[in-house]
C-alpha cells in the first residue's frame, strides 16, 4: 500500500480555514462581503469578546432557499463561477465557496435565512463533527449568521490570538474599508453590547468617509477624479501639509474590493514627494474602475492583494493623475499661467511711463563721516562665566559606570551660552577650545537614558501638566493608545480615550513641549511607535523602545532660550552614561579646537 491518502474532509476544511479564516476579523470580512453580494441595504454586526465568544452578522439582503442554506457549507458551493471564463469577469465580493464551510470548520455557526415570499426562515446548525441540524423558524427577510466559540477545537490557532483590544482593532479596520465602499448601505458595529459605529445611508463616499473617519479626517481632503481608456481613477487626497509619519488612512480600491499594493503605493508616493518631508505619508482614498477582465483578484486567499494585466500603466495613471490634482490644488511651488482659470494679469502698454513715471529716489550722506572712528569708550568682549562645583543634576544614569567629563573644563564645570541658530545648538568654552552641542541629540541621549531607568526600575516620569488637549485619531487609533494605556502612563503620558475617535491628552513626560501643535504631532508619533512591533529579551525590547520614545520626546523638546535652560541640559546630557552619542550612534557633541578658530581669522 502506498504512502498517499486522501485527507478527510473536516480535515481539509481545518486547513482552508487556516488561509480564509486567519482571526476574528477574517469572519467578519467573509460574512459582510457576503451580505452585500445578497443585495442588502443594511448590515449590522455585532461581537463579544472581540470576536471570541461571539460573530454575528444580519443583513436584509435575498436570503437563501432552504436547501442553498444546507449546501452554503460545502465546500467550493457558489453562485458566482460556472465555467473557465467567469474567473475573467469577477465583479463580486465573493466567488470560490469556501468561507462558510472554513469558518464552521473552526467553530460553531447557526445560520438563520428567509426569501422574499417564502413563509417561514430556514435555520441549521454546524456544530461539533460538522453535524447538522435544519428547521422551520421565524424570522424577518435576509440573513443572520451567528459564529461561536471561534477556534474552539484548534486550540493551538486560538492561543496565538492577540489580546481583545488588538483583535477588536483588526474588525474595526475590515469593517471600515467595506464601508469606504458602500455609502448606500446602513452598517452597525456593536462590540460587548456597545455600539462603535451607527452608519446611516451616506449621499456620497466623502460623507461615508466622514461619518466613519471624523470630520477632522474629511477636512483635510481633495477630490481627484481621472478618466482614461484603460480605467477610471476617482476619490480623494490628503492635503500635503496634513501628511503625518504614520501610514494611515491609505486606502486602494479596485471595482468596489478593497486591496493592498506596495507598488502603486509608491506610484502616490512618488507623486508626493516634491510636496512632502522625507518619512511623512499623505492620505488617499483611490477608487479604480476597470474592465474585469483586466484585473485577477484570485491571486491571494484573503482575496487583499490582486494583479493587473498592465501594472505598469495603472502606476503612471495614478501618478500622473495625483500630480495633476496637486498642482490643480495650488500644493506645487510653481504657478502654471496657462492653467484654465488662472488669475489674468494687467498688460501694460508702452505709454505707461507717461500716467506713472519714474522717479530716482533723493539720496543723502555724510561725507565727513568716519566709521574707524569711535565716538565713545570702547565696548565690553563678553566672558563667558564660569560655574564651580556644579551640579550635574537629579537625573541619575542607568549605570555608574560613565565618561568623566569634568577634565574638558577649566575647574571641572562647563559654563554655557546659547547659539541663537534656531535653538539647535549650545557652544560652551572648553580647555582646548569650544564645545557645540546639538540641542535634539542631547535631549534624544538624556530622556534614552530616564526612560531606560524607568523600564529598569519599574517608576513613574515626572510629568507637566498641561490644559487638556482633544486629539482626534479614530476609532481605531484611540483603541491602540487605549490599549498602552498603561505603558504610556508609566512614561509620564496621561491619555486617556474621549468619545469614539478621540483622545484627550492631560499630561506628558518632563522635557516634553506642552504647545497645542506640538501636542497633537506627539500623539500621532506615539502611534507611530506603537504600531511598530518589537521583539525579543526583555532588555532588547526596554533599549528599542526607550530609542523610540527618546526620539518622539527629542522631536517635541522644549526649545532653548535661555542660558539657564542650556546650562541644565548639559548637565543633565554630562551626567549620562554617554554623553558624545544618541543610542543611536549619532555624534552630540564636537570640539572646535583653538587651532581651529585661529584659522579662521
Amino acid at each position: 500500500m502506498g504512502a498517499l491518502k486522501i485527507l478527510p474532509g473536516n480535515i481539509a476544511n481545518m486547513i482552508a480555514a487556516g488561509e480564509v479564516v486567519q482571526r476574528p476579523a477574517s469572519v467578519v470580512k467573509e460574512l459582510v462581503e457576503n451580505s452585500m453580494d445578497a443585495g442588502a441595504t443594511s448590515v449590522e454586526v455585532v461581537v463579544t469578546d472581540a470576536g471570541r465568544t461571539l460573530i454575528q452578522v444580519i443583513d436584509d439582503g435575498c436570503g437563501m432557499s432552504p436547501s442553498d442554506a444546507v449546501l452554503c457549507f460545502e465546500r467550493h458551493a457558489t453562485s458566482k463561477i460556472a465555467s473557465e471564463s467567469d474567473l475573467g469577469a469577477i465583479l463580486t465580493y465573493g466567488f470560490r465557496g469556501e468561507a462558510l464551510p472554513s469558518i464552521a470548520s473552526v467553530s460553531d455557526v447557526t445560520l438563520r435565512t428567509r426569501r422574499e415570499g417564502d413563509e417561514v426562515a430556514t435555520q441549521v446548525k454546524i456544530g461539533s463533527y460538522n453535524h447538522v441540524e435544519t428547521s422551520s423558524v421565524s424570522g424577518p427577510v435576509g440573513t443572520s449568521i451567528s459564529v461561536r466559540n471561534l477556534f474552539y477545537n484548534t486550540p493551538a490557532r486560538r492561543k496565538f490570538l492577540k489580546s481583545d483590544n488588538v483583535e477588536l482593532r483588526h474588525i474595526v479596520e475590515e469593517f471600515s474599508r467595506i464601508a469606504l465602499t458602500r455609502p448606500d448601505v446602513a452598517f452597525t458595529l456593536r462590540s460587548n453590547g456597545k455600539d462603535l459605529y451607527i452608519l446611516k445611508k451616506a449621499k456620497s463616499l466623502k460623507f461615508r468617509a466622514q461619518d466613519l473617519l471624523g470630520p477632522g479626517v474629511v477636512s483635510e481632503l481633495v477630490d481627484i477624479e481621472s478618466q482614461t481608456s484603460m480605467l477610471r481613477l476617482s476619490g480623494f487626497l490628503g492635503r500635503p501639509d496634513a501628511a503625518r509619519k504614520s501610514q494611515t488612512n491609505q486606502y486602494f480600491f479596485v471595482n468596489g474590493r478593497y486591496f493592498r499594493s506596495s507598488y502603486l503605493h509608491k506610484a502616490v508616493l512618488k507623486a508626493y514627494e516634491d510636496f512632502v518631508p522625507d518619512g511623512s505619508a499623505p492620505a488617499y482614498f483611490l477608487y479604480i474602475d476597470i474592465d474585469p477582465s483586466s484585473v485577477d483578484v484570485n491571486v491571494h486567499p484573503a482575496k487583499t492583494e490582486i494583479k493587473f494585466e498592465d501594472e505598469p500603466m495603472v502606476f503612471q495613471i495614478i501618478y500622473a493623475a495625483v500630480k495633476e490634482t496637486l498642482g490643480r490644488n495650488s500644493f506645487g511651488s510653481g504657478i502654471d499661467f496657462d492653467a484654465e482659470g488662472a488669475v489674468d494679469l494687467p498688460v501694460f502698454g508702452r505709454n505707461f511711463d507717461q500716467y506713472h513715471p519714474v522717479s530716482s529716489p533723493e539720496i543723502n550722506f555724510d561725507p565727513s563721516y568716519n566709521p574707524f572712528e569711535q565716538s565713545g569708550p570702547a565696548p565690553e568682549i563678553p566672558k563667558f562665566p564660569k560655574i564651580a562645583d556644579a551640579d550635574y543634576g537629579s537625573y541619575k544614569p542607568v549605570t555608574e559606570k560613565k565618561q568623566d567629563y569634568s577634565v574638558l573644563f577649566d575647574g571641572g564645570a562647563p559654563a554655557t551660552r546659547v547659539l541663537s541658530i534656531h535653538g539647535k545648538y549650545i557652544l560652551t568654552p572648553v580647555k582646548s577650545g569650544v564645545m557645540a552641542v546639538n540641542v535634539r541629540r542631547a535631549w534624544e541621549r538624556v530622556l534614552y537614558d530616564r526612560f531606560l531607568a524607568i523600564f529598569a526600575q519599574g517608576g513613574r516620569a515626572m510629568q507637566s501638566t498641561v490644559f487638556p488637549e482633544h486629539v482626534e485619531v479614530g476609532a481605531e487609533a484611540r483603541m491602540l493608545l487605549e490599549e498602552n494605556e498603561g505603558l504610556l502612563r508609566s512614561l509620564g503620558f496621561e491619555i486617556t480615550p474621549f468619545g469614539r475617535d478621540t483622545v484627550q491628552v492631560s499630561g506628558v513626560p518632563e522635557g516634553f513641549s506642552v504647545e497645542g501643535g506640538k501636542v497633537e504631532a506627539m500623539v500621532y508619533d506615539l502611534l507611530l511607535v506603537l504600531r511598530e512591533e518589537t521583539g525579543g529579551v526583555k532588555e532588547v525590547l526596554d533599549s528599542a523602545l526607550a530609542e523610540k520614545f527618546a526620539r518622539l520626546g527629542a522631536a517635541s523638546a522644549k526649545v532653548i532660550t535661555t542660558d539657564s535652560e542650556a546650562q541644565a541640559l548639559v548637565d543633565s546630557l554630562l551626567g549620562c552614561e554617554n554623553a558624545e552619542y544618541t543610542a543611536s550612534g549619532r555624534k552630540i557633541i564636537s570640539i572646535i579646537s583653538s587651532d581651529e578658530l585661529e584659522k579662521r581669522f
